[in-house]
Protein backbone atom coordinates (compact mmCIF):
# COMPACT_ATOMS: atom_id res chain seq x y z
CA UNK A 1 0.00 0.00 0.00
CA UNK A 2 0.98 3.48 -0.16
CA UNK A 3 1.59 5.92 2.24
CA UNK A 4 0.82 9.28 1.45
CA UNK A 5 2.74 12.12 3.19
CA UNK A 6 0.61 14.69 4.83
CA UNK A 7 1.99 17.57 2.69
CA UNK A 8 1.75 20.34 5.08
CA UNK A 9 3.93 17.83 6.95
CA UNK A 10 6.73 18.00 4.20
CA UNK A 11 6.93 21.90 4.51
CA UNK A 12 9.95 22.51 6.61
CA UNK A 13 9.70 26.58 8.32
CA UNK A 14 11.29 28.92 5.95
CA UNK A 15 13.02 31.33 8.59
CA UNK A 16 14.88 27.71 9.96
CA UNK A 17 15.28 25.86 6.46
CA UNK A 18 19.22 25.45 5.28
CA UNK A 19 18.02 23.68 2.56
CA UNK A 20 17.26 24.59 -0.70
CA UNK A 21 13.65 24.38 -1.27
CA UNK A 22 10.98 22.60 0.60
CA UNK A 23 8.72 19.76 -0.03
CA UNK A 24 5.43 19.60 -0.38
CA UNK A 25 4.10 16.38 -1.83
CA UNK A 26 5.62 12.88 -1.25
CA UNK A 27 4.63 9.70 -1.37
CA UNK A 28 6.53 6.54 -0.45
CA UNK A 29 6.09 3.08 -0.16
CA UNK A 30 7.13 1.79 3.34
CA UNK A 31 6.03 -0.55 6.09
CA UNK A 32 8.06 -1.24 9.63
CA UNK A 33 11.66 0.22 9.31
CA UNK A 34 14.52 -0.28 11.26
CA UNK A 35 15.74 1.84 13.79
CA UNK A 36 18.16 4.23 11.77
CA UNK A 37 15.42 4.02 9.10
CA UNK A 38 12.78 5.02 10.97
CA UNK A 39 14.55 8.31 12.71
CA UNK A 40 16.73 9.27 9.93
CA UNK A 41 15.40 8.02 6.21
CA UNK A 42 13.37 11.51 5.69
CA UNK A 43 16.70 13.41 6.52
CA UNK A 44 19.01 11.29 4.28
CA UNK A 45 16.79 11.22 1.48
CA UNK A 46 16.07 14.91 1.57
CA UNK A 47 20.04 15.24 1.44
CA UNK A 48 20.14 13.06 -1.91
CA UNK A 49 17.08 14.65 -3.44
CA UNK A 50 18.90 18.37 -3.42
CA UNK A 51 22.11 16.93 -4.50
CA UNK A 52 20.27 15.41 -7.10
CA UNK A 53 18.33 19.05 -7.81
CA UNK A 54 21.58 21.02 -7.37
CA UNK A 55 23.41 19.05 -10.03
CA UNK A 56 21.16 19.02 -12.42
CA UNK A 57 21.04 22.52 -13.06
CA UNK A 58 24.56 21.54 -14.91
CA UNK A 59 23.56 18.49 -17.03
CA UNK A 60 24.97 18.53 -20.51
CA UNK A 61 27.19 22.27 -19.55
CA UNK A 62 30.14 19.84 -19.94
CA UNK A 63 31.01 21.26 -16.23
CA UNK A 64 31.78 17.97 -14.12
CA UNK A 65 33.52 20.00 -11.46
CA UNK A 66 30.55 22.04 -11.18
CA UNK A 67 28.32 19.93 -11.24
CA UNK A 68 29.88 18.12 -8.88
CA UNK A 69 30.61 21.02 -6.44
CA UNK A 70 26.72 21.75 -6.00
CA UNK A 71 25.99 18.42 -5.61
CA UNK A 72 28.68 18.44 -2.24
CA UNK A 73 27.27 21.82 -1.74
CA UNK A 74 23.49 20.67 -1.41
CA UNK A 75 23.90 17.29 0.06
CA UNK A 76 26.29 19.07 3.12
CA UNK A 77 23.75 21.67 3.80
CA UNK A 78 20.51 18.81 4.19
CA UNK A 79 22.86 16.70 6.26
CA UNK A 80 23.80 19.21 8.84
CA UNK A 81 19.66 19.83 9.36
CA UNK A 82 19.50 16.15 10.53
CA UNK A 83 19.24 15.71 14.15
CA UNK A 84 22.61 12.99 14.79
CA UNK A 85 25.76 13.01 15.56
CA UNK A 86 26.98 11.70 11.39
CA UNK A 87 30.53 11.17 10.49
CA UNK A 88 31.61 10.69 7.00
CA UNK A 89 33.91 7.57 6.39
CA UNK A 90 32.90 7.19 2.62
CA UNK A 91 33.08 10.84 0.71
CA UNK A 92 35.20 13.48 -1.25
CA UNK A 93 38.43 11.88 -0.25
CA UNK A 94 40.84 12.87 2.13
CA UNK A 95 40.46 15.96 4.74
CA UNK A 96 43.35 18.12 2.36
CA UNK A 97 42.14 16.89 -0.82
CA UNK A 98 38.44 17.60 -0.40
CA UNK A 99 36.91 21.18 1.36
CA UNK A 100 33.50 19.31 2.32
CA UNK A 101 32.01 15.90 3.08
CA UNK A 102 35.85 14.78 3.84
CA UNK A 103 36.51 11.68 5.34
CA UNK A 104 36.08 11.99 8.80
CA UNK A 105 34.07 15.54 8.90
CA UNK A 106 30.98 15.64 11.31
CA UNK A 107 27.62 16.25 10.17
CA UNK A 108 24.30 16.84 11.92
CA UNK A 109 23.59 18.65 14.82
CA UNK A 110 26.09 16.60 17.14
CA UNK A 111 22.75 15.21 19.10
CA UNK A 112 21.52 11.89 18.77
CA UNK A 113 22.60 8.53 17.34
CA UNK A 114 26.24 8.27 16.21
CA UNK A 115 25.81 7.45 12.31
CA UNK A 116 28.52 6.66 9.89
CA UNK A 117 27.91 8.17 6.28
CA UNK A 118 28.79 7.07 3.19
CA UNK A 119 28.09 9.11 -0.15
CA UNK A 120 28.51 10.27 -3.32
CA UNK A 121 26.75 13.71 -3.94
CA UNK A 122 27.10 12.88 -8.05
CA UNK A 123 28.19 9.55 -9.16
CA UNK A 124 28.81 10.24 -12.51
CA UNK A 125 30.25 13.78 -12.98
CA UNK A 126 31.18 13.26 -16.18
CA UNK A 127 28.02 11.77 -17.69
CA UNK A 128 25.99 14.82 -16.09
CA UNK A 129 28.48 17.21 -17.67
CA UNK A 130 27.28 15.18 -21.02
CA UNK A 131 23.57 14.57 -20.74
CA UNK A 132 24.00 11.18 -20.39
CA UNK A 133 22.08 8.80 -18.61
CA UNK A 134 22.09 7.24 -15.18
CA UNK A 135 23.88 9.21 -12.95
CA UNK A 136 22.98 9.25 -9.02
CA UNK A 137 22.89 11.18 -5.85
CA UNK A 138 23.77 8.38 -3.44
CA UNK A 139 23.95 7.63 0.06
CA UNK A 140 24.07 4.82 3.01
CA UNK A 141 23.87 5.24 6.51
CA UNK A 142 25.03 3.42 9.45
CA UNK A 143 25.27 3.05 13.05
CA UNK A 144 28.56 4.06 13.77
CA UNK A 145 31.35 1.05 12.88
CA UNK A 146 28.75 -0.39 10.02
CA UNK A 147 31.15 0.33 7.60
CA UNK A 148 34.51 -0.30 6.03
CA UNK A 149 36.29 3.44 6.37
CA UNK A 150 38.38 2.70 2.70
CA UNK A 151 41.36 4.55 1.50
CA UNK A 152 40.07 6.60 -2.03
CA UNK A 153 42.28 4.05 -3.77
CA UNK A 154 40.90 1.32 -6.33
CA UNK A 155 39.14 -2.19 -5.72
CA UNK A 156 38.63 -5.18 -7.33
CA UNK A 157 35.08 -6.21 -7.54
CA UNK A 158 32.97 -8.99 -8.25
CA UNK A 159 28.84 -9.05 -7.47
CA UNK A 160 25.48 -10.83 -8.32
CA UNK A 161 22.53 -10.45 -6.85
CA UNK A 162 19.97 -12.03 -4.30
CA UNK A 163 18.85 -15.53 -4.35
CA UNK A 164 21.81 -17.84 -4.56
CA UNK A 165 24.59 -20.13 -2.57
CA UNK A 166 27.88 -18.11 -0.57
CA UNK A 167 30.29 -20.30 -2.87
CA UNK A 168 28.56 -18.94 -6.60
CA UNK A 169 31.29 -16.62 -6.92
CA UNK A 170 34.52 -16.20 -6.22
CA UNK A 171 37.08 -12.67 -6.49
CA UNK A 172 40.22 -15.17 -6.89
CA UNK A 173 38.55 -17.12 -9.82
CA UNK A 174 38.91 -16.51 -13.76
CA UNK A 175 36.14 -14.75 -15.44
CA UNK A 176 34.77 -17.76 -17.35
CA UNK A 177 34.97 -19.75 -13.48
CA UNK A 178 32.94 -17.61 -12.46
CA UNK A 179 30.12 -17.60 -15.14
CA UNK A 180 30.30 -21.17 -15.68
CA UNK A 181 29.26 -21.09 -11.68
CA UNK A 182 26.83 -18.70 -11.98
CA UNK A 183 25.02 -20.12 -14.89
CA UNK A 184 24.53 -23.37 -13.21
CA UNK A 185 23.46 -21.79 -9.82
CA UNK A 186 20.63 -19.94 -12.31
CA UNK A 187 20.09 -23.22 -14.24
CA UNK A 188 21.23 -21.70 -17.41
CA UNK A 189 24.71 -21.68 -20.20
CA UNK A 190 26.65 -18.92 -20.12
CA UNK A 191 24.76 -17.44 -22.95
CA UNK A 192 21.88 -16.99 -20.69
CA UNK A 193 24.17 -14.70 -18.74
CA UNK A 194 24.55 -11.07 -18.75
CA UNK A 195 27.85 -8.67 -17.35
CA UNK A 196 27.69 -5.39 -16.73
CA UNK A 197 31.25 -3.98 -16.61
CA UNK A 198 32.45 -0.76 -16.65
CA UNK A 199 34.18 0.53 -19.79
CA UNK A 200 38.12 1.05 -19.49
CA UNK A 201 40.90 -0.01 -21.22
CA UNK A 202 41.77 -1.72 -17.92
CA UNK A 203 39.21 -4.20 -18.63
CA UNK A 204 39.39 -5.07 -22.07
CA UNK A 205 40.61 -8.68 -20.55
CA UNK A 206 37.42 -9.26 -18.77
CA UNK A 207 35.09 -8.08 -21.67
CA UNK A 208 37.46 -10.55 -24.34
CA UNK A 209 37.04 -13.28 -21.12
CA UNK A 210 33.25 -12.77 -21.22
CA UNK A 211 33.00 -12.95 -25.40
CA UNK A 212 34.74 -15.57 -25.57
CA UNK A 213 32.35 -17.71 -22.85
CA UNK A 214 29.49 -16.59 -24.60
CA UNK A 215 27.98 -13.92 -22.44
CA UNK A 216 26.68 -10.76 -23.09
CA UNK A 217 28.41 -7.71 -22.09
CA UNK A 218 26.63 -4.22 -20.99
CA UNK A 219 29.32 -1.52 -20.91
CA UNK A 220 28.46 1.65 -18.29
CA UNK A 221 30.77 4.93 -18.88
CA UNK A 222 30.85 5.71 -15.40
CA UNK A 223 29.11 5.15 -12.12
CA UNK A 224 29.94 0.95 -10.86
CA UNK A 225 27.94 1.81 -7.68
CA UNK A 226 24.62 1.64 -10.09
CA UNK A 227 26.12 -1.41 -12.43
CA UNK A 228 26.73 -3.32 -8.77
CA UNK A 229 23.08 -2.32 -7.61
CA UNK A 230 21.56 -4.01 -10.78
CA UNK A 231 22.45 -7.33 -10.47
CA UNK A 232 19.99 -7.33 -7.86
CA UNK A 233 16.75 -5.41 -10.19
CA UNK A 234 14.17 -8.33 -11.41
CA UNK A 235 13.38 -5.47 -14.35
CA UNK A 236 17.03 -5.41 -15.44
CA UNK A 237 18.58 -7.71 -17.42
CA UNK A 238 22.27 -7.93 -15.46
CA UNK A 239 23.34 -10.80 -13.78
CA UNK A 240 26.88 -10.39 -12.52
CA UNK A 241 29.37 -7.25 -12.02
CA UNK A 242 33.03 -7.41 -12.40
CA UNK A 243 35.90 -4.87 -12.80
CA UNK A 244 38.17 -2.60 -11.17
CA UNK A 245 36.74 1.09 -9.18
CA UNK A 246 36.94 3.33 -6.70
CA UNK A 247 37.03 1.63 -3.21
CA UNK A 248 34.26 3.90 -1.74
CA UNK A 249 32.46 2.83 -4.17
CA UNK A 250 32.36 -0.68 -3.44
CA UNK A 251 31.10 0.08 0.19
CA UNK A 252 28.42 2.14 -1.17
CA UNK A 253 27.64 -0.98 -3.48
CA UNK A 254 27.85 -3.02 -0.26
CA UNK A 255 25.83 -1.06 1.86
CA UNK A 256 22.98 -0.75 -1.01
CA UNK A 257 23.04 -5.27 -1.74
CA UNK A 258 23.36 -5.39 2.11
CA UNK A 259 19.30 -3.53 1.91
CA UNK A 260 18.14 -4.87 -1.81
CA UNK A 261 19.80 -8.65 -1.30
CA UNK A 262 23.38 -9.94 -3.19
CA UNK A 263 26.58 -10.47 -2.85
CA UNK A 264 29.99 -8.58 -3.47
CA UNK A 265 33.69 -9.64 -3.15
CA UNK A 266 36.13 -7.38 -3.47
CA UNK A 267 40.14 -6.55 -3.07
CA UNK A 268 42.22 -3.11 -2.38
CA UNK A 269 44.67 -2.23 -5.48
CA UNK A 270 47.10 -0.39 -3.48
CA UNK A 271 49.75 1.11 -6.40
CA UNK A 272 52.03 3.22 -4.21
CA UNK A 273 53.92 4.05 -1.31
CA UNK A 274 51.02 6.83 -0.67
CA UNK A 275 47.86 4.73 -1.09
CA UNK A 276 49.77 2.28 1.35
CA UNK A 277 50.06 4.95 3.54
CA UNK A 278 46.43 5.70 2.88
CA UNK A 279 45.34 2.34 3.99
CA UNK A 280 47.15 1.98 6.92
CA UNK A 281 46.28 5.59 8.61
CA UNK A 282 42.60 4.38 8.16
CA UNK A 283 43.82 0.83 10.22
CA UNK A 284 43.80 -1.37 7.30
CA UNK A 285 46.63 -3.72 7.99
CA UNK A 286 46.09 -6.36 5.41
CA UNK A 287 45.66 -4.81 2.19
CA UNK A 288 45.64 -7.99 0.73
CA UNK A 289 42.62 -8.97 2.63
CA UNK A 290 39.31 -10.22 0.14
CA UNK A 291 36.04 -8.44 1.59
CA UNK A 292 33.18 -9.76 1.38
CA UNK A 293 29.53 -8.17 1.39
CA UNK A 294 29.71 -8.10 5.82
CA UNK A 295 33.62 -6.49 5.87
CA UNK A 296 32.34 -3.77 4.08
CA UNK A 297 28.85 -3.03 5.38
CA UNK A 298 26.64 -4.59 7.88
CA UNK A 299 24.00 -3.84 10.25
CA UNK A 300 21.33 -1.75 10.41
CA UNK A 301 21.79 0.46 6.93
CA UNK A 302 19.63 2.91 5.10
CA UNK A 303 20.25 3.10 1.31
CA UNK A 304 19.04 6.12 -0.78
CA UNK A 305 19.52 6.75 -4.62
CA UNK A 306 18.21 9.64 -6.60
CA UNK A 307 17.94 10.09 -10.24
CA UNK A 308 19.77 12.79 -11.49
CA UNK A 309 20.05 12.45 -15.58
CA UNK A 310 17.29 9.82 -16.76
CA UNK A 311 18.11 6.15 -15.28
CA UNK A 312 17.93 2.33 -15.83
CA UNK A 313 16.84 2.28 -11.82
CA UNK A 314 15.19 5.64 -11.61
CA UNK A 315 14.20 8.63 -13.78
CA UNK A 316 16.47 11.50 -13.69
CA UNK A 317 15.60 15.50 -12.05
CA UNK A 318 12.34 16.90 -14.17
CA UNK A 319 11.75 21.11 -13.95
CA UNK A 320 8.84 23.11 -14.22
CA UNK A 321 9.35 26.58 -13.39
CA UNK A 322 10.78 26.48 -9.82
CA UNK A 323 9.02 23.19 -9.62
CA UNK A 324 11.50 19.90 -9.03
CA UNK A 325 10.59 16.25 -9.45
CA UNK A 326 12.79 13.70 -8.18
CA UNK A 327 12.82 9.98 -7.99
CA UNK A 328 14.48 8.08 -5.20
CA UNK A 329 15.21 4.40 -4.06
CA UNK A 330 14.97 4.05 -0.43
CA UNK A 331 16.46 0.58 0.72
CA UNK A 332 16.16 -0.44 4.61
CA UNK A 333 18.46 -3.28 5.87
CA UNK A 334 17.48 -6.28 7.60
CA UNK A 335 15.60 -7.39 9.73
CA UNK A 336 12.78 -5.52 7.89
CA UNK A 337 14.76 -5.24 4.15
CA UNK A 338 11.79 -3.01 2.65
CA UNK A 339 12.38 -1.38 -0.54
CA UNK A 340 11.04 1.54 -1.02
CA UNK A 341 10.09 4.30 -3.90
CA UNK A 342 10.04 8.18 -3.18
CA UNK A 343 8.18 10.63 -4.90
CA UNK A 344 8.73 14.53 -4.10
CA UNK A 345 8.04 17.85 -5.74
CA UNK A 346 10.65 20.19 -4.47
CA UNK A 347 9.74 24.08 -4.70
CA UNK A 348 13.06 25.91 -4.66
CA UNK A 349 12.99 29.58 -3.34
CA UNK A 350 13.50 32.71 -4.75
Amino acid sequence: PLFFFNPQAGIRDSSTSRGLGDVYKRQDRRKVMSNIGKKYSTGILKAAEMAAIAASSLIGAGDKEGADQLAVDAMRTALNEIDFDGRIVIGEGERDEAPMLYIGEKVGSGNGDAVDIALDPLEGTTITSKGMPNSLAVIAAAKKGSMLHSPDTYMDKIAIGGGYGDDVIDLDASVADNIKSLAKAKKTSPEGITACVLERDRHNEIIESLRAIGSKVILIPDGDVQGVIMTSQKDIDVDIYFGTGGAPEGVLAAAALQCIGGQIQTRLVIRSDDEKARAEKLGIKDLDKKYTINDLASGDIVFVATGVTEGTMVRGVKKSGNLYTTLSLIHISEPTRRRGISYAVVCLKK
